[in-house]
């Protein structure tokens, strides 16, 4: 076993402003100067510098900027522990169980996005937190609420009560570069060191991490050699603009401390979360519908591929957006719109800046030959009740449609409703599969979409779903109404 330890640091606020910059002395009078302009999250011009990148010799002007919108943060997570006194066992005389309360403390940093409060951390630092204490620079303190969280990226955002504060702008991290200059500004192992600033090269990109928990992560972090520890967490990394490239998140270490690695959730994922906490209250989010692996040679030798680019389609989900616009297995995805897919993780990142209902073009490589296939993203979890142009009925996550007669007589049934689509959502997750036919839904007989949406409705509690499989076997599954 890889004896590797992933590290999650403690939240670090990060907040870095506009444009890195020095006074330029070397450029004659006739030069036209550059002009950059940053934006805060809400689209809103921030402010805009005059200056020649090439010629900034250092990150004063990035960093002296920045550290005044990164925070600290200070939670407080308060749990009941139950209890028996052994003692009333003993003597035979168990009594009720008692309640104390524990307290933990933890901490980490956080990003000031815009100059009414909102500030971007890691889920993990106000994770189950009871209180939340935001410190900034200037050593004033605010009680911070939860705004919302996505536990997926790792993405949180809280807010406090204030204005006219410093913010970070949010720059465009698909524009990074490998070997560019980067800081990360944050509060490592603790509020002592608050205002931490370290530098380093960004040394890759599109990185995912093993997933030990078995959840569902959206993973294509940037790489670089900044120092970080635990307390960074939630902490700005910065380019030499002055521009919030990226939200420090782990470390990959075997001693818990840095190790020379360090790994960032890109900007423009976290610009997509925090703008649909702000607007909706929680997260839009597109899905294609497929399963993928990397491109190897033999893939690339087999299809002719150029080269190793590209992520090759293992599976189709029924129904999906993939499957809608042709999509099959087999085929080797390659692009969609104008950016290059390199790897699962690109992929991931790349459909995560989408929202449900927008339109991309995919671009595949199929019997060597280079397809383009309009595409229309759909949404995670599909409304339960609405009938898509193919007529199927949308149901927690999966899809259903009346079942075919011929299907029905070769099982001697007189009736029934067929899960065409299971889904990756709820309905799957309680261990339905496509092909099942549907005869009962909480003990009532069902002959058509309608009726099981109708009884789903009705019920107050859960759902419980009697069946067969296509070899005609029975099947029993259930879940929580949500």
């Amino acid at each position: 076993m890889n004896k590797t330890m992933l590290t999650i640091l403690s939240s670090v606020l990060l907040s870095g402003i506009a444009a890195f910059g020095v006074v330029k002395t070397t450029v004659p009078e006739s030069e036209p100067v550059q002009s950059t302009t940053t934006y805060s999250i809400d689209g809103s011009a921030y402010r805009t510098v005059n200056l020649a990148q090439d010629n900034w010799p250092d990150f004063t002007y990035a960093a002296e900027s920045a550290v005044d919108a990164v925070v600290f943060v200070k939670v407080t997570v308060k749990t009941t522990q139950q209890y028996f006194n052994p003692f009333d066992f003993f003597f035979g005389n168990p009594t009720e169980p008692q309640s104390r309360e524990r307290v933990q403390m933890g901490s980490g940093s956080g990003v000031i996005i815009r100059e009414d409060g909102y500030i971007v951390t890691n889920n993990h630092v106000v994770q189950n937190a009871s209180e939340i204490e935001v410190t900034l620079n200037n050593n004033k303190s605010y009680p911070a609420t939860v705004v919302g969280t996505d536990p997926a990226t790792d993405v949180a955002l809280i807010k406090i009560e204030a204005d006219g504060l410093p913010i970070v702008p949010i720059g465009d991290s698909d524009k990074l570069r490998l070997g560019e200059w980067v800081i990360a500004i944050g509060s490592p192992l603790g509020e002592e060191l608050r205002g931490t600033i370290t530098a380093g090269i960004v040394s890759a990109k599109g990185r995912s991490m093993p997933n030990t928990t078995g959840e569902f992560k959206i993973e294509s972090f940037i790489q670089t050699d900044a120092a970080v520890n635990p307390g960074n967490s939630g902490g700005a990394l910065v380019n030499k603009a002055g521009e919030l490239v990226g939200i420090n998140t782990a470390i990959v270490s075997q001693t818990g401390a840095y190790s020379g690695y360090s790994f960032a959730v890109p900007s423009n994922i976290v610009k997509k979360i925090v703008g649909d906490l702000i607007d909706f209250g929680s997260v839009k989010r597109a899905k294609l519908g497929v399963t993928m692996s990397p491109v190897n040679e033999k893939i690339a030798n087999e299809m002719k591929l150029s080269s190793l680019d590209g992520v090759y389609i293992n599976e189709v989900s029924k129904s999906g957006a993939a499957d809608k616009a042709g999509v099959k297995v087999g085929d080797v995805l390659i692009a969609i719109d104008s950016t290059v897919v390199k790897s699962p993780s690109a992929l991931q990142e790349k459909v995560n800046s989408f929202h449900p209902g927008d339109k991309a073009v995919l671009k595949i490589v199929r019997d060597g030959k280079v397809k383009e296939l309009p595409v229309v993203f759909q949404g995670t979890e599909i409304i339960t009740g609405t009938v898509d142009e193919d007529g199927a009925t949308a149901f927690y996550g999966g899809y259903l449609k009346d079942a075919d007669k011929d299907r029905l007589a070769a099982l001697n049934l007189k009736r029934g409703v067929e899960i065409v689509s299971a889904g990756n959502g709820t309905l799957a997750k309680a261990g339905a599969t496509d092909g099942v036919i549907i005869l009962y839904v909480n003990d009532e007989p069902v002959s058509k979409p309608r009726d099981v949406i109708d009884i789903a409705y009705r019920s107050k509690r859960a759902i419980y779903i009697e069946g067969v499989d296509p070899a005609g076997k029975s099947v029993y599954f259930g879940f929580a109404k949500e």
